[in-house]
């Protein structure tokens, strides 16, 4: 059996912890689509999920970072938080130390933003631009730094361009959400799926993630998702890095609860993806991963970093759940059939006690069991920060 096959047997059933009983998950093990995950890349000697820091996250807060009246916020109050947040997180006295933990000057490096959320929550020109300027001042020029995220229209209407140095380039996979453009996408690198019997069954990761970049750092909001109860850094750098993923939900079910992880374990994407930085000063508790209008909006006004994107997201659903509750709101793992008016995106959008998919907050903890974190609250080691 050559390497090729063998990659495909082993990803074709990937091990999932706790099938029964936790909250969100499926009633049965037998609910999991099969899935086929294709790739010659061999994984690093260390992973970038979970990397070096497995389990721990940094929360650095910020009652100074976001004027709720405007929602703009403090570059000068980011700055600080980036470099508490990055010293914190790897022990170093200094950013610059932090950042060259790493990256090398030789790195390409991608920046994998959220734009889903624009006008209101995306990810913040402020974070964005304060990245690129520490991967500068670690040797990294703007030449070699890719801002990317899938669809070119999104990338348009959040405009980073004037943020940035010239030399970075932004760049998508495809124009728009409308599956008729597949250059941007690798013919060689996929996940194979039958959800629905659906026509087309592959979802392929980005050309510029597994031929080019040589680092992935994910910068995601902190959202509600109709489908997986939240969406964090597992989604952004799954759904965000792969093609034709929006079929894994349809007619009120969906498949994420498997499918988010096992997208974020297809090499190279895994071990390329070596820092998790999430952008909680804006975020959305209900009606996401879309923000078009402020109704929904809150703000955590904070920042986690860490290497394990599950940790990260474990927090995550509670900061979502804790906010729908404050609004007397149903919580994400309610799975209820009595909220939910299937495909109803009107009704959705008018009451936080509808659900148009039976979410899957339970992708965070199938992911934990493919390797990709710390999914145990108990194991969580979370450091709190306050500028």
């Amino acid at each position: 059996m050559d390497r090729r096959s063998f990659v495909r047997l082993m990803a074709a059933v990937p091990f999932a912890p706790s099938l029964k009983g936790a909250p969100g998950d499926p009633a049965t093990a037998g609910a999991l689509p099969k899935l086929d995950v294709v790739t010659k890349y061999a994984p690093a000697r260390v992973p970038g999920m979970p990397g070096p820091y497995p389990g721990r996250v940094i929360a650095v807060k910020s009652e100074k970072s976001v004027d709720v009246e405007t929602s703009a916020a403090n570059d000068e109050v980011v700055r600080e938080m980036m470099a508490r947040g990055m010293c914190a997180l790897t022990g170093k006295k200094t950013a610059l130390e932090a950042w060259k933990q790493f990256v090398v000057p030789a790195d390409i490096v991608g920046i994998k933003v959220n734009c889903g959320g624009h006008p209101w929550c995306v990810s913040a020109y402020e974070i964005v631009a304060e990245i690129v300027r520490q991967l500068g001042a670690a040797g990294v020029p703007p030449t070699q730094v890719y801002v990317y995220e899938r669809f070119q229209n999104q990338l348009d209407e959040v405009n980073y361009a004037p943020h940035l140095p010239e030399g970075v380039t932004i760049v998508a996979a495809e124009t728009a959400n409308r599956r008729a453009d597949n250059r941007g996408y690798d013919p060689a690198t996929y996940v194979e799926a039958d959800l629905f019997g659906e026509e087309d069954t592959r979802s392929n990761m980005m050309k510029l993630v597994s031929q080019k970049l040589t680092k992935v750092i994910n910068v995601p909001n902190m959202k509600d998702h109709g489908a997986t109860g939240a969406t964090g850094c597992l989604k952004n750098i799954a759904y965000g890095s792969f093609s034709n993923v929006a079929r894994t939900h349809y007619r009120g079910k969906s498949h994420t609860y498997s499918f988010v992880g096992t997208l974020a374990s297809v090499e190279p994407l895994r071990s390329r993806t070596v820092l998790q930085i999430m952008d909680g000063l804006r975020g959305v508790w209900h009606g996401g991963p879309f923000a078009r209008t402020r109704k929904y909006v809150f703000y955590p006004k904070q920042i986690l970093f860490g290497t394990d994107p599950v940790a990260i997201d474990r927090l995550l659903l509670d900061i979502i759940d804790d906010e729908r509750k404050r609004h007397g709101a149903i919580s994400i793992y309610d799975r209820s059939p009595q909220y939910l008016k299937v495909d109803d995106g009107r009704a959705r959008d008018a009451d936080p006690n509808v659900n148009i998919i039976i979410r899957e907050p339970g992708h965070v903890e199938f992911a934990a069991g493919l390797g990709l974190g710390v999914a145990d609250k108990a194991r969580i080691k979370v450091q709190d920060i306050v500028v």
